[in-house]
């Protein structure tokens, strides 16, 4: 019986050594894989057999040029990496779930999951050290500890709680969530989660935790508010005292190239219009943003802020028609 498990274990390892010679270049003539393997043609074609049962296209022509080539399937099948491979595509998912490619957050980070769940302990440092020697400029998000992000992205996907500590007026708490999402802005990582010490929904700065950890208790999914809109409307207008709303006579398309998402919510209306909802500590800040847009605009709410906009034209209206103070210098 142990020599039988020893021939199977050694058949697979076989099997998927064969698998990772065809993922490596385009075609491998019979006489090269048997000497690369270590077999004989015979065995090469028994176990190119076995790949074809497991779902891989294997495909051989003969001829000048000949040999096997692996094609593609009808689903994605397992992809063998090397150790070089395996922590470039760790660092390329990194910069991807860091926002260097647009729209790739989420799937980056999805793909970074899988792959470290199964990455070696020793290549986890080395992608670490990688990472740490990664720098970005101009419109970057606010760098979060890539392992936290792992951690909590599979505190999601598993349904189970997660804690961590996290500033709350002078102090640092202990909280203790329900995960959900991981949401990308074009600034920040943020986590939408059922916190349950408040019973409540909320949103969590990422780079704000410390002293991250998922438990093995399971929870029961709720009902939860869509991800990206609960936290764009909180970090856009909910924090803040003061919310305003305006219907601006351009398309959203045009006027979200012109507001960053963690500004505003640009919400269309149709006939070429758009919602611009934000919010401020001065309600002026925010009527002056929307009127250096450049379009025409009717302000929907507060009432107060209506009443602002004549004053506030008025002064421009000076501003522009009144000669300048001619400057004096003292003899």
């Amino acid at each position: 019986m142990a020599g039988a498990n020893s021939d199977e274990r050694g058949t697979t390892e076989r099997v998927l050594a064969l698998l990772g010679l065809l993922q490596q270049r385009q075609v491998w003539t019979g006489p090269e894989l048997a000497d690369r393997l270590g077999v004989t043609p015979r065995t090469v074609r028994r176990d190119v057999e076995r790949l074809r049962t497991l779902g891989y296209r294997v495909h051989a022509s003969q001829g000048a040029g000949g040999g096997y080539r692996l094609g593609p399937g009808q689903d994605l099948p397992p992809l063998l990496l090397d150790d070089e491979e395996a922590i470039a595509t760790a660092v390329s998912l990194l910069v991807g779930a860091g926002g260097a490619v647009a729209d790739a957050g989420d799937a980056a980070l999805r793909a970074l999951t899988k792959l470290d769940q199964v990455l070696p302990a020793r290549l986890r440092h080395e992608v670490r050290a990688l990472c740490d020697a990664v720098e970005s400029f101009g419109g970057g998000r606010t760098p979060v500890d890539p392992k936290v992000l792992v951690t909590l992205a599979r505190a999601c996907r598993d349904k189970v709680e997660a804690g961590f500590d996290y500033p709350s007026g002078n102090e640092v708490r202990r909280r203790m969530v329900e995960p959900y999402r991981l949401v990308a802005s074009d600034r920040r990582w943020y986590l939408l989660a059922y916190d349950l010490d408040r019973d409540d929904w909320r949103n969590f700065r990422i780079d704000r935790m410390t002293d991250v950890s998922a438990r093995t208790r399971r929870f029961r999914p709720r009902a939860a508010p869509d991800a990206a809109t609960y936290v764009q409307e909180s970090v856009t207008s909910r924090v803040y005292p003061h919310q305003a709303r305006f219907l601006v006579h351009a398309s959203a398309d045009t006027v979200r190239a012109q507001i960053p998402a963690s500004a505003a919510v640009v919400r269309p209306r149709g006939n070429g219009l758009c919602e611009v909802a934000g919010g401020a500590a001065d309600l002026d800040v925010v009527l002056m943003h929307v009127l250096l847009l450049g379009h025409d605009f009717q302000v929907l709410d507060p009432p107060d802020l209506r009443r602002r906009c004549r004053p506030l034209a008025e002064r421009l209206l000076s501003a522009g028609t009144t000669s300048p103070v001619q400057e004096t210098t003292e003899s």
